[in-house]
This record gives C-alpha cells, sequence and structure tokens, in this order.
C-alpha cells in the first residue's frame, strides 16, 4: 500500500479534523472550540514556509533569501506545538460525550505536532546537507526548545506571532525578562524546559520510528 503525500496526508487530517469539529457545532449549537479552526491554520504555515526553503535550498537560491525564509519558519514554528496546549479546555461539557471532546481535541493537538514535527524534519535536512548533521541536530534540539518558550509567550502572555511586527517592543522586553532573571520567571523557566523536553523526545522518537519502519523484517 502507497502512502498518501504530504499535501494529501494533512488533507485528510485537516478535514477530519473539521468534520468532527462540525459535529460538534451541529449537535449543540455551541461555537465553543471554533477557535481550533483558526489554531490548526496557523500550525500548518510552518510547513508551506519549510516547504518553500526545501525548494529555494535545492535551486541554489542565494543565501539571504534562505536565511530570510529560514527567519519566518522559526517566527511561526512555534504555532504548530502550540495547539496541544489546546487540551487544557478538556473537561466534561454536557450533553457531548467526553469521548468525544477529548477526540476532537487530540485530532487537532495531533495533527498540529505532526506539522511542526515534519517542517523541522524538512528544515533539518536542509541544515544537514549546508552545513553538516551534528550542527542540524544541535539547531533542531535548540529549535524545540526554542518552540517551548514560544509556546509560554502564546499561552500566558496571550502574544501572537505576527505581534513581533505589531508589537516589538513589549515582546523583546517579555522574551528578555526570564532570560535576565530566570529564577524571577519560573513559569517561563518551567514551561520551556517541560515542554522542550517533551517535544525533544517525541522529535527523536518520530525519527527512530522511521529508521525502524525503514528496516528489513527479521
Amino acid at each position: 500500500m502507497s502512502l498518501p503525500s504530504r499535501p494529501l496526508l494533512f488533507a485528510l487530517l485537516s478535514g477530519w479534523c473539521l468534520a468532527l469539529l462540525a459535529a460538534r457545532v451541529a449537535a449543540t449549537g455551541s461555537w465553543l472550540f471554533v477557535f481550533l479552526g483558526w489554531n490548526l491554520v496557523l500550525a500548518l504555515l510552518p510547513l508551506g514556509a519549510s516547504a518553500l526553503l526545501a525548494r529555494w535550498h535545492r535551486r541554489r537560491a542565494p543565501r539571504l533569501a534562505l536565511l530570510a525564509v529560514g527567519a519566518a519558519w522559526l517566527l511561526v514554528l512555534p504555532n504548530a506545538p502550540y495547539i496541544l496546549t489546546d487540551l487544557f479546555h478538556f473537561r466534561h461539557r454536557p450533553p457531548v460525550p467526553t469521548w468525544f471532546d477529548l477526540a476532537l481535541l487530540l485530532s487537532f493537538a495531533g495533527t498540529g505536532l505532526l506539522a511542526g514535527y515534519l517542517s523541522l524534519a524538512e528544515v533539518h535536512r536542509v541544515v544537514a546537507e549546508r552545513i553538516g548533521a551534528r550542527v542540524a541536530w544541535a539547531g533542531a534540539v535548540g529549535v524545540l526548545f526554542l518552540s517551548a518558550f514560544g509556546i509560554y509567550l502564546g499561552r500566558y502572555l496571550r502574544y501572537n506571532s505576527w505581534e513581533v511586527l505589531t508589537a516589538p517592543g513589549p515582546l523583546f522586553s517579555d522574551v528578555l525578562a526570564p532570560l535576565l532573571d530566570p529564577m524571577g520567571h519560573p513559569r517561563a523557566v518551567a514551561v520551556t524546559l517541560v515542554f522542550g523536553g517533551l517535544l525533544t523526545l517525541g522529535y527523536l522518537a518520530m525519527h527512530a520510528a522511521a529508521a525502524y519502519a525503514r528496516e528489513p523484517a527479521r
């Protein structure tokens, strides 16, 4: 059986997520979880940026162009794992069965996380080809911890990716504060370390699973 292409895979996953969301809205008349649709759109943005970066890399685009796309990718990447925190909204909400809301939230969170991992893997390959495997791995882990810090900024300080352009002053101040005084910002440090570790282990597991799948049957 041939596997679906990446666009088809995410079309199927997104369709499944939106079908569950539409079913909930139709059954309850509540628009409570409609924000998940927007969060999913944001979570898929890194895939487009990484695909563009890989295409330009193959076409030997100027380094400045690659750096610009890479910076844009890094800016939107935290949107992908951020969707994991939408699981915070899980609780029993009659008359909707608990299992349904759990499936709904896990579907969106899983799709977003997968988008982030595949996007990172694409950039990882580009960096490995241009600089080397060790630098690529170190960069990937660093990016995952930066994404974890982005989760903190988005979930607790309510920043969005575009505010690097619309509100750079306050954003820079809030980014700098825990770096200069980590003991005074325990939540920022804890969220970054815990989610950074979680995302890194998940990324390693994805690579290991892919390697195991390529091994011949014994």
